[in-house]
């Protein structure tokens, strides 16, 4: 700013109050103002973030750790994220915890030390402490995906139960009796939801005796889900797979697709999530899609109105999903 200083023939302090944006405040002239930022263009003047968070108290910055970046949903919610927050100013700084709490303890610390002025996160199983401990601290912190029962942070979700429970419905409905749900072996309430919709579903229904939950763990995920559906056509004679998530769909799709099962006349099928792969499938799959856009803009409101000082009270906010029906799901072979 000296540099610019002297070579406009100001004051340093006329300098800060134009790159600062406070030359109408200050009474700066149009003239004056034009030639200081003309010398700023020519001197390459980069603000000193460090010293203007430390002025005002924010790095305008917001941390943003989610389950696995590889996963399409994961990538999609992220990139709404972004964009949305830079709609405010603000830049997403961005972690992937892969499901490891080691990682997302040490994803979580980096981020402190950045000086984020919040945090977006996908909790993964068993790292309630960590969340405890950003709210304990006061620090805005807004879950997303997932919430943690019993920790007062806000979250915005999807109704889980909701989805399945409709998933069930629509296979009833076209005639499937032995349905089965692929899920991850995990705690999580967003997958024991899932699980919840799809069970009292079948009870529902009066296929109770006919309920198949198969869990997967996360880090053999594509093996164990192949191995699954083969098992499950050719062993249990299951008429309608539902998958409990985007990547568990995939890998569901892989096995059809090597054990070249016809869909839906050996297998029904219904995924999670939207997926451009989806589209490719033949028949194309009928999924339950997340309302990703709304998740993704919702949680950065809540987490701006946090850092802004405006909420007063938890918020839980769980949005509606979407069926969509395509060819996987048409009506059974035995329904007319």
């Amino acid at each position: 700013m000296k540099d610019i200083a002297g070579k406009v023939g100001v004051s340093t302090a006329l300098v800060s109050y134009v790159l600062n944006g406070l030359e109408k405040e200050k009474r700066v002239s149009p003239a004056v103002v034009e030639k200081i930022r003309a010398a700023a263009r020519e001197l390459n003047y980069k603000p000193n973030q460090i010293a203007r968070s430390l002025r005002s108290g924010s790095t305008n910055t917001l941390g943003l750790i989610v389950a696995d970046i590889a996963n399409p949903f994961f990538g999609q919610l992220a990139r709404v994220i972004e964009d949305e927050a830079s709609r405010f100013q603000y830049v997403v700084i961005l972690g992937s915890s892969d499901e490891d709490c080691a990682k997302s303890a040490s994803l979580i610390d980096t981020l402190l030390d950045r000086q984020v002025d919040g945090f977006i996160l996908v909790p993964s199983e068993g790292c309630a402490e960590q969340v405890e401990l950003l709210v304990s601290r006061n620090i805005p912190v807004v879950l997303t995906d997932r919430y943690l029962p019993g920790i007062p942070a806000h979250a915005v979700v999807l109704d889980n139960y909701g989805a399945t429970r409709e998933a069930v419905s629509h296979l009833v409905g076209n005639g499937y009796r032995r349905i089965a749900l692929v899920a991850y072996a995990s705690s999580l309430v967003h997958m024991q939801e899932r699980i919840r919709g799809y069970c009292e579903a079948m009870d529902a229904a009066g296929m109770g005796a006919n309920k198949l939950v198969e869990t997967v763990s996360y880090d053999s995920a594509k093996a164990d889900t192949e191995k699954l559906v083969a098992a499950l056509v050719k062993e249990q004679k299951t008429e309608a797979v539902i998958f409990a998530t985007n990547a568990l769909t995939l890998f569901g799709l892989y096995a059809v697709k090597k054990h070249n099962f016809r869909v839906p006349e050996e297998l029904a099928v219904i995924g999670f999530d939207g997926n451009e792969a989806f589209d490719f499938f033949t028949p194309p799959l009928t999924y339950l899609r997340q309302p990703v856009e709304a998740i993704g803009r919702e949680s950065v409101r809540i987490l701006l109105e946090q850092i802004r000082g405006e909420l007063h009270q938890t918020v839980h906010l769980e949005l509606k999903h979407q069926l969509v029906e395509r060819g996987s799901s048409g009506k059974s072979p035995g329904v007319d």
